[in-house]
């Protein structure tokens, strides 16, 4: 059996109203100017898989997530719509220019892997904007 022991984990911390407020603006603009356009398609007319229908953004205490909404069209579907991150920024610290985020995607197993640490938010959204691992 392993020895249990206490380990000090610092408080994470608070993220500025500036920092929020920049980093939103500049999201909902890669969001609606880039991501929607790419990702949210009409209905297809065989409607029988989920499909896209709202990308936005929101904040939930020091992180921030990009998340997709779908639709659920099929006769066996438990509700008609569902929601999931794609993309989480962490704030690690800093203000303003100095700001620092840790970047993570949502694996397949629905959990959330970091890839990137102490990116400037710039950097972030770059990252985002190329796609890859941040698709919804």
């Amino acid at each position: 059996m392993r020895q249990k022991i206490w380990v000090y984990s610092p408080p994470k911390p608070k993220v500025p109203d500036a920092v929020k407020a920049e980093l939103e603006a500049k999201a909902t603009e890669l969001v609606n100017t880039v991501l929607k356009p790419e990702h949210v398609k009409p209905p297809p007319k065989n409607v029988k898989w989920n499909y896209i229908v709202d990308l936005y953004t929101k904040w939930h205490r020091n992180y921030f997530y990009f998340c997709a909404r779908y639709a659920c069209p099929g006769p066996n579907a438990l509700s008609p719509f569902f929601e999931i991150g794609f993309a989480r920024l962490e704030y690690s610290g800093g203000v303003g220019r100095q700001s620092r985020f840790n970047l993570s995607y949502m694996r397949h197993t629905g959990k959330w892997w970091e890839i990137q640490q102490d990116l400037s938010f710039e950097q972030c959204l770059a990252e985002i904007r190329g796609g890859g691992l941040f698709h919804p």
